[in-house]
């Protein structure tokens, strides 16, 4: 029981910890390590628009290959020439457990289950015209999303999408005050058009 609650309190700590460093992450308290990783996988993105998803690996599988070949070569060179026993040089690493538990594998795929299950369950009901507003605002996503899949591909949206990662919860931060204001705006004209819309449609009004 006490071993049970220790892997539970684990895990939910070591949920904490990813999510505290992501949040970091994205709010560049490390300017360095923000810096490094948006630089990355914007290179790996702009990267994948010239080339294709199998020669980029291939690239990258290259230039990971010939940085670690090139340094086990240098420190056994370095160990032959000074005499010593160092060992090998990525030691540390070979030995960091790495493999996934029955345990974690059963809880990422409940989460996918649930996450699955609660989309199919809102499409049906926004398909099937569950509530009639809901199913319009819907359709007008759709229908904007048209226009900006003519715009642009899937794999700009990625990298449009990355850049605001990095950028819009930092912009939020610094002027949070005046957004909160223009949102709250533009959510009550939302509220108050959708609430008009379900007084004079007929069967719009959502059942209590």
């Amino acid at each position: 029981m006490d071993k049970g609650k220790k892997e539970c309190t684990w895990s939910s700590w070591r949920g904490q910890v990813m999510a505290g460093s992501v949040v970091d992450l994205l709010h560049w308290r490390d300017v360095k390590q923000s810096g490094l990783v948006f630089g990355s996988v914007l290179l790996l993105l702009f990267s994948l628009t010239q080339f294709s998803v199998v020669s980029v690996i291939a690239y990258l599988a290259l230039a990971v290959l010939s940085a670690t070949i090139s340094y086990r070569v240098y420190k056994s060179v370095l160990q032959a020439v000074q005499k010593t026993d160092e060992g090998h040089p990525f030691k540390a690493y070979l030995e960091v457990e790495i493999a996934l538990s029955a345990d974690q594998i059963s809880k990422y795929v409940e989460k996918t289950q649930l996450y699955i299950n609660s989309t199919m369950k809102e499409l049906r009901r926004l398909f099937l015209v569950q509530d009639l507003v809901d199913s319009i605002k819907f359709a007008v996503l759709m229908w904007l999303l048209t226009y900006v899949g003519a715009l642009f591909n899937g794999l700009t949206l990625l990298i449009l999408a990355v850049v605001s990662m990095f950028t819009v919860p930092l912009v939020y931060e610094k002027y949070q005050t005046q957004i909160d204001q223009y949102l709250g705006l533009v959510r009550t004209q939302v509220n108050s058009i959708m609430g008009k819309i379900r007084e004079k449609v007929p069967g719009a009004k959502k059942k209590e």
